[in-house]
């Protein structure tokens, strides 16, 4: 036995903590933050169009679902489905008295429904008088079949079963809910709109009124960063941050500095520090071979920009080097000390490396405006950023969850082409996109074929570099193109993506053709 949990109802702006507007990575975190009050949480999305397909959390023991945009992953709607598993009240008044204990019992469970509230309680005494609401007949119109009638107020909805027999377009529908053909309220909808008719036309695609972040809903807290709403590619190491209030803050990669990222962005989340060189061996490649020209001719590829795909400390063992367990750990190619690291922006949806510079990576050659190349005016010993990634959030993908969504849009003003390169895209039309952008540049036609190749990881493998991933093959081992759609999904692990690359941009694809994470170098 315990007590129920307690929750107020917020028309148009929310229930509890849970705000309109708010992430999908801050609701399920603070969900799961609760297990003695949300034991149970379902994860509902589509396999095939994650990013498309709204996603929904189902909390069965709490009697209540979520529904999120795909896009942009926000709260959209709440629903009340079992009136008889959650205190609910609005301005200090309860929808329903409850038992001081809940019983969890089988007998109890299944007239849980019976707890909705009677249309007079809300029509007198909780909503006051609204307009006439919408009548959805039953499937199949029978005198026995009850329909469904909606009342709507600004922000919330509820819904009344209604025997269809005792339904007319003429009738009062004060007096029709009153009666004994009526009963309890079945749900309530807690929305953004004037009714429910009005919202649900576009429910997922208007502009939210709130942020995604729950810390900047909340009132009287502390100074919180402004969150960020885009992420604008811009070429040539150029990377713009769209804020929801403030200026656009651009990092230029090879000369913001950590101080820069703490004063725009505030302190990260985390800091992982690269302590794993089970990679080793790619290494010594490189210092053998300075420059490896890959998947591309057009700008040459560096080693570490294929595997620093793993770089948070949410996942991690240990955040730190060990000095003593690998001599080489720790230090750089001239036997300095290394700072390298990343910032891990879990709230904004981005992790940064901050090392030391390097050469940018080239504009887009048929930029209308071409992005200046960024030259390192920094000391070769100061730090600063030279990788920026940006997490899809994808659900159904290894790293689900650990950070909020990062939507970004490659510059279409520089590059010439205005529709199809942003994170909702699937791979195959950015690849398509990107190819026509770099057609030409290529050192040589087998260099811009392979850029077609992919390097596989497997991020279920735990001991591995970094304890989630394992490199698989090469660009050069790749020959099976890649595919999407759900027939890819068939006997396949989640953890399993592929990466691929063009100048400055390295993109993780998950089997069903959308890009988990874009790195930005």
């Amino acid at each position: 036995m315990s007590r129920y949990p307690s929750l107020q109802i917020h028309p148009g702006k929310g229930l509890g903590f849970l705000v309109l507007g708010a992430s999908l990575h801050d609701v399920l975190t603070r969900l799961k933050a609760q297990p003695h009050l949300y034991p149970t949480i379902d994860v509902s999305y589509s396999p095939s169009q994650p990013l498309i397909v709204p996603v929904i959390l189902n909390l069965p023991a709490n009697g209540f679902r979520l529904r999120f945009d795909g896009p942009d992953q926000r709260l959209r709607l709440i629903e009340i489905l079992d009136f008889g598993k959650t205190q609910l009240s609005y301005k200090n008044i309860d929808l329903v008295k409850l038992p001081e204990e809940k019983i969890s019992s089988p007998a109890s469970s299944g007239h849980a429904n019976q707890h909705g509230p009677q249309f007079r309680h809300v029509y007198n005494r909780l909503m006051g008088p609204t307009f006439p609401g919408e009548y959805l007949p039953p499937k199949e119109a029978t005198d026995s079949q009850a329909g469904l009638y909606v009342l709507s107020y600004p922000g919330i909805a509820f819904t009344f079963p209604l025997q269809h027999s005792a339904w007319s377009p003429k009738a009062d529908f004060v007096s029709l809910l009153s009666s004994n053909a009526a009963a309890p309220a079945k749900s309530l909808a807690i929305f953004n709109g004037a009714s429910w008719h009005e919202a649900r036309q576009d429910l997922f695609t208007r502009p939210c009124l709130n942020p995604r972040s729950l810390a900047l809903s909340m009132k009287g807290k502390e100074h919180q960063p402004d969150e960020i709403d885009l992420v604008n590619v811009c070429g040539g190491g150029v990377v713009e941050l769209i804020r929801r209030s403030s200026s656009p803050f651009r990092i230029v990669l090879g000369e913001t500095t950590p101080q820069d990222l703490v004063a725009e962005l505030g302190p990260p989340d985390a800091i992982y520090r690269k302590n794993d060189h089970r990679l080793s061996i790619h290494k010594t490649r490189r210092r053998e071979q300075r420059t490896s020209y890959g998947s591309y001719g057009a700008s040459p590829v560096r080693s570490e920009d294929l595997f620093d795909t793993d770089h948070s400390s949410a996942h991690t063992t240990t955040d730190d080097s060990d000095a003593e367990d690998d001599i080489d750990q720790g230090y750089d190619d001239q036997g300095q000390a290394t700072a390298k690291c990343f910032y891990n922006y879990f709230h904004h949806g981005f992790d940064i490396f901050v090392s030391y510079p390097s050469n940018a990576s080239p504009p887009f050659p048929n930029a209308e405006s071409p992005s200046e190349p960024s030259t390192t005016s920094k000391a070769p010993d100061h730090l600063v950023a030279t990788k920026v990634l940006l997490h899809g959030n994808v659900p159904g993908s290894y790293p689900f969850n650990r950070y909020r969504r990062s939507r970004w849009v490659i510059d279409a003003e520089a590059t010439g082409i205005f529709e199809g390169l942003d994170s909702e895209t699937s791979f195959t039309t950015l690849s398509e996109g990107l190819r026509t952008i770099w057609k030409g540049n290529y050192a040589s036609d087998e260099a811009e074929k392979a850029t077609q190749n992919a390097i596989v990881l497997d991020r279920d493998w735990g001991d591995s570099p970094g304890s989630s991933y394992e490199v698989l093959g090469g660009w050069e081992d790749s020959e099976q193109p890649h595919k999407k759609g759900p027939s890819a999904q068939k006997g396949s692990s989640s953890g399993t993506t592929q990466i691929f690359g063009f100048p400055g941009m390295l993109f993780e694809v998950l089997k069903n053709d959308t890009v988990s994470c874009l790195t930005v170098y």
